[in-house]
């Protein structure tokens, strides 16, 4: 990718920028893990979110809140505000991602997090290095996400009034949403690699690094639970 000079200062390859952007979704993940961690294992802690189901919802709640807010308003926000709610976002999300721990093996975590590294990995050099344009398969996955939400939706009602889960379907959900967000991972870090290309350093660009470590980070996380729901052993 070509490097464009602002003022006469070098602004970096589209390359550096998707690092930088990677470095920020690490971070986050880093975040998410320990606070998971500590929400499993810090009794404490734990009686406050488990003990009553009104603080469990109440971070789902935030969750969403966080995330809307961040997308829709990214461009106003300053930096420093767009920083903090990613991070506390990330914080958030590892408190109810503690389930897990409590959940399924330690064993099939790691397995299900490696092998979610690995499929990450392949899927982001991909995209970012790839000549062939994947704007279009995006579009596709992306209706294809929002089914997968309308359907989910609908199966977890059917599961709650008839108190019978569609073990299936549940089944079917989790593969397609490994799929989905396998081939989101490629679209998306080539959509960074193309914006970062023309990064001049401001704060708009550094806003802009933090929503796709975002998205990144979704990414990341939902292939990982996909997989754990797939193939993870439950204690």
């Amino acid at each position: 990718m070509e490097q464009y000079s602002v003022n006469g200062t070098k602004a970096e390859t589209g390359y550096e920028f998707l690092a930088k952007t990677y470095g920020w979704m690490f971070l986050a993940l880093v975040v998410s893990a320990a606070c998971a961690y500590l929400a499993a294992f810090y009794e404490p802690l734990m009686r406050i979110i488990w003990g009553t189901k009104y603080v469990f919802y109440g971070l789902i709640i935030a969750e969403f809140a966080l995330v809307i807010g961040l997308s829709a308003a990214i461009k106003t926000l300053p930096l420093s505000l767009a920083t903090l709610f990613f991070l506390l976002y990330a914080a958030i999300n590892g408190l109810t991602l503690s389930s897990v721990f409590l959940i399924y093996r330690t064993q099939s975590i790691c397995l299900a997090f490696f092998s979610t590294a690995l499929m990450f990995g392949l899927m982001s050099v991909y995209g970012a290095t790839t000549k062939k344009n994947l704007a279009t398969a995006g579009h596709y996955l992306m209706m294809a996400l929002i089914g997968l939400v309308i359907v989910t939706i609908v199966n977890r009602l059917i599961t709650f009034f008839t108190h019978t889960p569609l073990t299936w379907l549940d089944w079917l959900l989790s593969v397609a949403s490994v799929i989905i967000f396998t081939g989101l991972t490629a679209y998306d870090a080539q959509k960074i690699a193309m914006i970062g290309s023309h990064d001049d350093g401001s704060d708009a660009y550094k806003k802009i690094s933090i929503y796709g470590a975002l998205q990144l980070y979704l990414d990341f996380i939902n292939i990982f639970l996909s997989l754990l729901r797939l193939f993870g052993k439950k204690r």
